[in-house]
């Protein structure tokens, strides 16, 4: 084979190859399409956040499921759960194992640099829950001198150790495994209160008669919202979120999930662009 010819052999390889990258690439580069395409949005979620998602009775339930689901008819796709840990999740999104997270996750200035995230769906403010009937405590201030928990490594944790900081009297600030046991030491009188995020408790207030919520929150200001794949091939896809849920807070459907899972409805804003954490 002469130069010319190696180097016309050449080209028309080169040629092939980019033209089948590009291919690929157009197959691939919108996230909408395929899930158009497909009729399914595959969404990834652990099933142990209640009152968003978890299991009753063997179904998966949660506000989240309602969500989606009316998300699902707004965009006219079926809704596909992929259920696994949380710390799975988010790096089973950046995988592509799914088309986003139902979480929800706290927005923080730290997870805007790596992910995109929907509209807020409530408040993650956070606040205090005392036994029902306890009157010593009639805001966060009164936990003064009184033992008090929440979450091992969480920012509620955090909040709370400073908010008892800054107290006259400085309580116990005790750190539980998980907020089932926090709450389990409030019913058997071992602390006075657990601090969790508003949604949270509120859902357990709701749906037991031992507890009740202190309000208002003392917390610094957040939202939770969907993580979503910030890459720009999911970008249209987003924004198909984005609209839906826009038309499901617009017409109420939003506050009536919100009355329904949690008891109450969180005003919230159309986007979290400058977390306050």
């Amino acid at each position: 084979m002469n130069r010319r010819a190696l180097i016309n052999w050449s080209l028309a390889l080169a040629t092939t190859a980019l033209c089948g990258t590009a291919l690929s690439s157009a197959a691939s580069a919108d996230v909408l399409d395929n899930v158009k395409k497909a009729g399914v949005l595959k969404v990834g979620t652990e099933t142990e956040f209640a009152p968003f998602d978890f299991i009753d009775k063997g179904k998966h339930v949660g506000l989240n499921v309602d969500l989606f689901e009316e998300i699902g008819k707004e965009m006219g796709v079926k809704i596909e759960w992929v259920a696994l840990p949380w710390d799975g999740v988010l790096p089973g999104l950046e995988a592509g194992k799914f088309d986003i997270v139902a979480g929800p996750a706290t927005i923080t200035k730290k997870r805007l640099e790596r992910y995109k995230f929907s509209p807020p769906i409530a408040d993650a403010t956070v606040a205090i829950l005392k036994k029902k009937g306890d009157t010593s405590i009639m805001k966060p201030e009164d936990i003064a001198g009184k033992p008090t928990g929440a979450g091992k490594a969480t920012v509620q944790l955090t909040q709370l150790q400073e908010l008892v900081k800054k107290l006259p009297k400085q309580g116990e600030v005790k750190e539980y495994i998980g907020f089932n046991e926090a709450y389990a030491d409030l019913a058997a009188g071992r602390i006075a209160a657990v601090a969790n995020s508003l949604p949270n408790i509120a859902f357990v207030a709701q749906t037991s008669p031992v507890f009740e919520v202190v309000l208002p929150p003392f917390g610094v200001k957040t939202y939770f919202g969907f993580p979503e794949n910030a890459a720009p091939e999911y970008a249209t896809l987003n924004d198909a979120v984005a609209a839906a849920m826009g038309k499901i807070k617009a017409d109420g459907r939003m506050g009536k999930l919100q009355k329904k899972w949690f008891g109450v409805e969180f005003d919230t804003p159309a986007e979290v662009k400058d977390p306050a954490i």
